[in-house]
């Protein structure tokens, strides 16, 4: 293994790290914006919603961008079934990613429908998620 292929490999799982973090936390916020009657506790939320989305995205791309370098570059996985399923559930994550954008507009028009109970269960995709890609890549079926 070269220098340079862990390098790859540790800010790989740092991005992603980081970046679950902030899908783990958003919904989190979301559960509160549902629930939230205070138009400045509201509001107060909303900031805080607009600006960890925008972080967790500056986040996700070079994660994913690592990602494709291991794969592609360094060979990690290439032509392996676990690396197709995991790529299959990455695209899961960056959909839950934009889903998470989509209900984020819908907060910010006043718009939201979703109780607090169902942001709550929405909370447990990227867990869900994350277990699977994680088992992918240490287990590799």
């Amino acid at each position: 293994m070269s220098n340079a292929y862990l390098w790859v490999k540790t800010f790989h799982i740092v991005f992603i790290t980081s970046w679950f973090a902030g899908l783990f936390y958003l919904p989190r916020i979301f559960v509160n914006l549902a629930e939230e009657k205070n138009s400045e506790a509201y509001a107060r939320l909303l900031g805080m919603a607009d600006r960890l989305f925008r972080f967790m995205t500056i986040l996700a791309v070079p994660a994913v961008l690592l990602g494709l370098t291991l794969w592609l570059y360094f060979g990690i996985g290439a032509g392996d079934i676990w690396m197709h399923a995991k790529l299959f559930f990455v695209i899961l994550v960056i959909g839950y990613h934009h889903a998470c954008l989509s209900l984020l507009k819908k907060f910010r028009a006043g718009i939201n429908k979703r109780s607090g109970v169902w942001f709550r269960w929405f909370n447990e995709v990227p867990v869900i998620l994350l277990v699977i890609i994680v088992a992918l890549v240490l287990f590799k079926p």
